[in-house]
């Protein structure tokens, strides 16, 4: 399976889906001019994952800003984790937020709440 690497811009954040070792990352700012599109092929990466997935899979979500429509595009990712059979794979999902910042924090905790997988909330200097 291939990995997905791509370099942030100001309006997207760079993506690190590495197959190997079961890590999944998003860090930056995600404000693109169409989110779904965006998203789709990090969506069917996961899928395709999901059939074969490594036994520890972590999620690390390191965003400084994202807007509503990413927001669901984010919760769709969460789902497809959520859907791996958990005698495949091990789910963690680590979220990163800058220290004063309430508003990924509690968008952090929203998800929490939401998604049955196991969040670790990680306060840092900067993202």
């Amino acid at each position: 399976m291939e990995n997905i690497n791509l370099e942030g811009t100001a309006k997207t954040p760079s993506v690190s889906f590495e197959y190997d070792n079961g890590t999944i990352e998003l860090r930056g700012r995600s404000i693109p001019e169409n989110s779904v599109e965006f998203y789709r092929p990090l969506n069917e990466w996961l899928k395709e994952y999901s059939t074969c997935p490594q036994p520890k899979t972590i999620f690390e979500v390191k965003l400084e800003y994202f807007n509503t429509s990413s927001s669901k595009c984010l919760l769709d990712l969460f789902k497809l984790l959520e859907s791996i059979p958990k005698d495949k794979t091990s789910v963690y999902i680590h979220w990163y937020f800058e220290k004063d910042d309430g508003d990924i924090e509690e968008a952090g905790e929203d998800y929490q709440a939401i998604v049955p997988l196991p969040f670790k909330m990680i306060e840092v200097d900067e993202i």
